[in-house]
């Protein structure tokens, strides 16, 4: 079946180290979208640090944000779903990074928020292109009546394993945790992943499973990559994404995401591509 709908992550995917976006992504991305492909953003980063994107990108369909808490329209600013931690939990949640001595911050919409402005704040502030407010969290959270749709803690892979670890304990069967990076360890609601907002709205949409293809490179990409017909996972994924993928692709310095949409959407079959241990392509 030919991909009708394709789902790109942000960071360290459809995004170069510098965060910019090749020329050759962005023009594989305006010929598929020419074919009548819908092609949207999935990633774990807050609307605004989003927007910029997809309005460059020409993309005028509802992104996937805050891992799926969040489904926005990028055009009307709308939002379509939103899926929170409530109150009482996130302040629980903070309370335990805290003793733990992690940073934190929490995300309320358009806002981000944090104890303290660290090391972490400038350079989140600097990736995401956002501003960090420094606030009392646990004064934010009591005066929010319904609640947050992430908490980011920042930190060692050894120190967030061992918060995750707690929290997983205390709040396993109400939160669910995954990573974009080695060093976030991020926390929503359960029932909060890419894969289920992207099936949502393949759903809506009336595109099967089959003509759907992801791609990402993190741990919270693997409901996507594991939801659509054809997972890809990018050439500088871990390999243990990888494992999990399809398809692996190149990397984001090398054009993977062009790389991925050339072959399997504009049926370019100058790529050139192997088997993996799932009896699927790598570039």
């Amino acid at each position: 079946m030919p991909i009708r709908l394709v789902a790109l992550d942000l960071d360290d995917t459809l995004l170069r180290n510098d965060l910019t976006i090749s020329p050759r992504v962005a023009q594989a991305i305006e010929k598929a979208r020419r074919q009548g492909v819908k092609v949207i953003i999935a990633t774990g980063r807050m609307p605004f640090s989003v927007r910029s994107y997809a309005r460059q990108l020409g993309l005028g369909l509802p992104a996937i944000m805050y891992h799926g808490a969040m489904v926005q329209d990028v055009v009307s600013e709308e939002i379509l779903f939103r899926k929170v931690i409530a109150s009482p939990l996130a302040a629980e949640i903070v309370r335990e990074a805290a003793r733990l001595g992690i940073y934190v911050q929490v995300y309320l919409k358009e806002r981000v928020l944090a104890q303290e402005f660290t090391a972490w704040s400038e350079e989140y502030a600097k990736l995401a292109s956002v501003p960090v407010e420094i606030a009392d969290l646990e004064e934010a959270l009591a005066s929010e009546p319904e609640g947050v749709e992430k908490i980011l803690a920042m930190g060692s892979e050894k120190e967030l394993n061992q918060l995750a670890t707690r929290l997983r304990q205390a709040f396993g069967i109400i939160i669910h945790l995954t990573k974009s990076k080695a060093y976030y360890l991020e926390v929503v609601d359960k029932s909060v992943n890419k894969g289920a907002a992207l099936a949502a709205l393949a759903a809506q949409w009336g595109i099967a499973r089959e003509e759907v293809m992801a791609i990402g490179d993190s741990y919270n990409d693997l409901e996507m990559i594991r939801y659509a017909g054809l997972g890809v996972a990018m050439g500088n994924a871990r390999a243990e994404i990888q494992a999990q993928a399809d398809v692996i692709t190149l990397s984001n310095e090398e054009d993977g995401v062009a790389e991925a949409i050339e072959r399997y959407v504009l049926k370019d079959e100058s790529a050139v591509l192997t088997k993996n241990n799932r009896g699927c392509d790598i570039t």
